[in-house]
């Protein structure tokens, strides 16, 4: 997964700086080209996950189903936490259907044929039918939530924000938020996306630190992405911590999820405000406190890095304690 969040990444850190304007270049400038490709690959990275997930359960009959539930799991808005899910799911139905014993002129269509369709469909069905509604209604109820606390308390409307732009990374929860900012600042409401800024920066900056100073808590893949998440921290673009929440996402989640919440809250307490919404180091020129929005950052920056430090386990001890038993996690059905 990581090439394709690093490329799309990247292109599209550059699109917004070439812009020069904060957030998406018009359509009909190359910027808006080169944004659209970056997009095109970073799209690609839920499906990706997804079928490798899957096939690192079932082989390469997983592949497909795995691959396809990715994009219905774009399609619902479930991010890449649904791409974990359908990942998952598309794997453990193709290994137990590559149990079934079938005659032997069936044998060899099972695995292109017989296995990705029943698997596929199994997986689509269970994202599509399953999941899709009960997200829908989680991002409405968020909304009117993010509504009433923008009449009422805005430091805890801040860390509201945080917690969501920390959760998924550019998923549903990551999106209400976004949206908001998007509505309030269409309004001619510009404190809102101020906060913002700081809780939608914060998590690829955070995850990057911390993987610079502890290396030895972090695999040299990820220690890799850091440089590319300080990129996209850089202009805005939260997915650079997705590789991050991914390898380990029951320490990596709760520490950007403070990290933007405390980030969000403070930021209310400085006013920042934004007359673009958009997030990013590039966007400092354009915001109102730009003093506040980096001391603002840098405490999400340190919470996030610091939770991360210690919460997760030097790599060499983790693996001791997985073939201890301590984290016997065994995905592979073998």
């Amino acid at each position: 997964m990581i090439p394709f969040v690093v490329t799309g990444g990247i292109l599209m850190a550059v699109a917004v700086m070439a812009y020069g304007q904060g957030g998406v270049p018009p359509e009909g400038t190359w910027m808006a080209t080169l944004w659209n490709f970056g997009s095109t690959a970073l799209n690609l990275m839920v499906p990706v996950l997804s079928a490798y997930i899957a096939a690192s359960i079932a082989d390469r009959a997983g592949i497909c189903p795995g691959f396809v539930g990715g994009m219905i799991s774009i399609s619902v808005g479930a991010g890449f936490l649904g791409g974990i899910v359908t990942g998952l799911l598309g794997g453990i139905v193709c290994y137990y259907l590559k149990k079934i014993k079938v005659p032997k002129a069936l044998s060899s269509i099972m695995p292109i044929m017989i296995i990705p369709i029943v698997g596929s469909l199994v997986t689509m069905g269970f994202m599509q039918y399953v999941l899709g509604a009960p997200i829908a209604g989680i991002m409405d109820g968020m909304t009117k939530v993010m509504e009433h606390l923008g009449n009422g308390n805005k430091v805890i409307l801040g860390a509201v924000c945080g917690l969501l732009a920390g959760f998924d990374f550019g998923g549903p929860f990551n999106k209400v938020a976004y949206t908001f900012g998007v509505a309030t600042v269409s309004a001619g409401v510009y404190t809102y996306a101020g906060p913002m800024a700081v809780t939608m920066t914060a998590p690829p900056l955070g995850c990057a630190l911390a993987a610079f100073l502890a290396k030895k808590k972090f695999t040299q893949e990820e220690r890799e992405a850091a440089k590319s998440a300080v990129a996209m921290g850089c202009v805005g673009i939260t997915e650079g911590a997705i590789p991050f929440a991914a390898n380990d996402p029951l320490r990596v989640i709760p520490s950007t999820m403070i990290g933007s919440a405390v980030g969000g809250a403070v930021g209310y307490l400085f006013n920042i405000t934004n007359p673009v919404a958009w997030s990013g180091l590039i966007m400092i020129p354009v915001l109102g406190n730009p003093i506040g929005f980096l001391v603002s950052l840098a405490i999400a920056v340190g919470v996030t890095a610091g939770l991360m430090i210690l919460l997760k386990k030097d790599i060499t001890e983790e693996a001791a304690g997985t073939d201890e038993g301590d984290l016997d996690i065994d995905l592979s059905f073998e």
